[in-house]
């Protein structure tokens, strides 16, 4: 996989040499990041002209004439994105990159027809592969207005599973890489996609309610880092006004963590800091907003844990369900250091998508999941 994605960046890095060298001479017309023209899904942070995100999944659409678009952006890391140019985000991305270094420009698209075209790009990794701010966008043309969000939105809390750790490695002995971290392969995903709903992520490794993967940074879990605009920096508080989408179901995964490396939190624990995370969220939403909050198959204890916590709770309009290990197998469904693979977690979003209809009032169709 990693030979793969290294030729697809030398491809990549050749046409972009090529286009800037070709149009040296060109005008080219600048828009600012924040341009109120284009269409940011997920937590961002807006100062002066710049747009800055670090969490999984946040994509932007830009509607444009002209046969190109271009991107300066600058990067603390090495994160890796997707790329669709005039068509919805689909499972397999028409081009797939990382971007590692500061004030780079970036061509998403060229030798388009005549004529309006779009093009979306999602962040694939997580925070810890680094930061990642959009400065500006040039066109030949002109950017135009984004045709518009969907009509339906859910947001996901979760941990590696979410991020998408392995979803596109193919043995469950692979180490962890970054470029096989893929959360458009996620259950989340794939559930937002069954519905033909906008998403996004509040998700990050390793995470626990009451206690991480083999306690690291104890006492800082995600009730804790849910508050962040920044998924690695506690420097901006996020609220749902730094947002222009609400969604309509929230969905929590997480308590892998709390049980890893054969120890877990006292129950009584878990159940305080689960109750603060919901608080948070109905805070953020309302009463109203419904809440389903998934057990993992670690353990069945977890889903005790997530159920006699929803109930203590008090709060309404709060769910919950529980997956067992016989969701997927383990052989051909298990991506790097053990988690779901696309084919695994397609069987994971089947599990849920009954509840978020259920929730939500959305209708299931007779379509396969994708």
């Amino acid at each position: 996989m990693r030979k793969t994605l290294c030729i697809i960046l030398a491809v990549f890095g050749l046409v972009m040499t090529t286009d800037l060298s070709a149009r040296k001479a060109k005008e080219l017309k600048e828009t600012p990041a924040s341009d109120s023209r284009i269409e940011y899904t997920g937590r961002t942070l807006t100062e002066g002209s710049d747009v800055s995100y670090d969490w999984s999944g946040v994509y932007f659409r830009v509607r444009f004439n002209g046969p190109s678009l271009a991107m300066k952006c600058s990067d603390t890391k090495n994160c890796w994105f997707n790329l669709w140019v005039d068509k919805e985000m689909t499972p397999k991305a028409d081009k797939v990159f990382m971007v590692g270094a500061k004030d780079t420009l970036i061509v998403l698209a060229e030798g388009l027809g005549k004529g309006e075209h779009e093009v979306i790009l999602q962040k694939r990794t997580e925070g810890e592969q680094g930061r990642f701010t959009v400065h500006s966008f040039l066109t030949e043309g002109d950017v135009l207005q984004a045709a518009g969000r969907k009509e339906r939105h859910i947001e996901f809390i979760g941990d590696s599973y979410t991020c998408g750790y392995g979803t596109e490695s193919g043995d469950k002995d692979d180490p962890f890489l970054a470029e096989t971290e893929n959360c458009n392969l996620t259950y989340a995903a794939i559930t937002a996609r069954y519905f033909n709903a906008d998403f996004n992520l509040v998700s990050h490794s390793g995470q626990g309610i009451a206690r991480n993967y083999d306690d690291f940074r104890p006492g800082y879990n995600m009730p804790d880092r849910y508050s962040q605009t920044f998924d690695e920096s506690v420097e901006s508080t996020w609220s749902p006004d730094m947002a222009p989408h609400r969604p309509d179901v929230v969905v929590i995964y997480l308590c892998t963590n709390d049980f890893s490396t054969a120890r877990q939190p006292h129950e009584t624990i878990f159940a305080g800091r689960y109750i603060e995370l919901l608080k948070k969220i109905k805070a953020n939403y309302g009463e109203e907003i419904p809440i389903l909050c998934m057990a993992s198959n670690v353990t069945p204890y977890s889903f005790d844990y997530i159920r006699n916590a929803c109930m203590m709770s008090g709060l309404k309009n709060v769910s919950y369900m529980g997956l067992t290990r016989d969701v997927h197998n383990s052989e051909d469904e298990l991506g790097a250091s053990w988690h779901p693979n696309y084919k695994g977690h397609i069987k994971v979003a089947s599990c849920m998508i009954p509840y978020i209809s259920t929730l939500t009032g959305w209708e299931m169709e007779e379509k396969a999941y994708k």
